[in-house]
């Protein structure tokens, strides 16, 4: 059974055309009292807003939410820069913010920018020595010197702001072992959920790896991106024939994430419309329905 109070959040639009909205949408989210809200890193699309400048802003016009790039796009955002933009906006918004942190996914369009294509093993190499490179260059201390295969740095001040929490999109076996030893939380790919044959195989490898490393494994939440659809009246089938999770009514999502925070130990949960922009109403209903109602079932 879970002891943690789980998060709720919800994923804003990173579209050009829709850049008013999320963030309007960001606002609604943080006045309705959700934890959390997540935007997307693609940097090669240019009809995508920059995700660091979206949620910068975002923050600025809001005043008790977290925000979280889900996740970044590391090739494309150095560890030791990666590093000064969250103590930053750590600093600048009083502890409100996530660091998202993926090895990287579509190697074609982030060499099309101008980035090294990594193999799958470097890629998660170079995402462990990221996440250790930004603690090290994080809560004051001595001048960090590192040499490592992919980051080098001499005799760098680290800022006075602690680092803030850590989240991995990890998908393979070795990313996921990179997670269980030195992350925080972990995003499962692909969306899938807590009954998903991904989560059943994934997790267990998190959690060998942080007991490896001297960790309790509880220490690295599973927070969930959770599509679906909020259906005026109840659905006949709340999954699909693969078990994929396709929403319902209130009630039903309800009872579908109260089971998961108590029975699978989920963290939290950001949710995403189905195949359509976040309409005010979806938002509406998730935050003042169906999260309440969960929070209140939880305790």
């Amino acid at each position: 059974m879970s002891t943690r109070e789980p998060l709720f959040g919800v994923g804003i639009s990173t579209a050009v055309s829709r850049a008013g909205d999320g963030l309007r949408q960001a606002v609604e989210a943080d006045r309705a009292g959700l934890d959390l809200f997540s935007a997307s890193d693609h940097p090669y699309f240019g009809d995508r807003l920059d995700a660091y400048a979206l949620v910068s802003v975002a923050l600025g016009a809001t005043t008790g939410i977290t925000g979280l790039v889900s996740v970044t796009n590391l090739p494309s955002r150095p560890a030791p820069v990666l590093a000064r933009a969250v103590t930053s906006l750590s600093e600048l918004t009083s502890g409100r913010i996530v660091l998202g942190i993926g090895a990287g996914g579509l190697w074609d369009d982030i060499a099309r920018m101008g980035f090294a294509r990594l193999t799958p093993g470097a890629a998660v190499r170079a995402m462990e020595e990221a996440i250790t490179l930004v603690r090290a260059l994080s809560g004051g201390g001595e001048p960090v010197t590192f040499d490592g295969e992919f980051y080098r740095v001499s005799a760098l001040h680290p800022a006075p702001t602690p680092a803030p929490p850590v989240w991995t999109g990890s998908v393979g076996p070795k990313s996921l072992a990179v997670t269980g030893k030195l992350a925080d939380g972990w995003i499962p790919g692909h969306a899938a959920d807590w009954l998903s044959e991904r989560y059943r195989t994934s997790r267990p490898v998190i959690d060998e790896a942080a007991a490896a490393a001297g960790r309790d494994p509880r220490e690295v939440a599973t927070i969930y991106n959770l599509p679906g659809t909020i259906s005026p009246t109840p659905l006949a089938a709340t999954r699909d024939a693969d078990g994929r999770w396709v929403g319902g009514s209130v009630d039903q999502w309800v009872e579908e994430l109260t089971g998961a925070v108590l029975e699978h130990d989920a963290a939290g949960f950001v949710y995403f419309p189905v195949r359509e922009p976040l309409t005010d109403v979806a938002l509406g209903t998730w935050a003042n329905e169906i999260v309440p109602a969960v929070r209140e079932a939880v305790r």
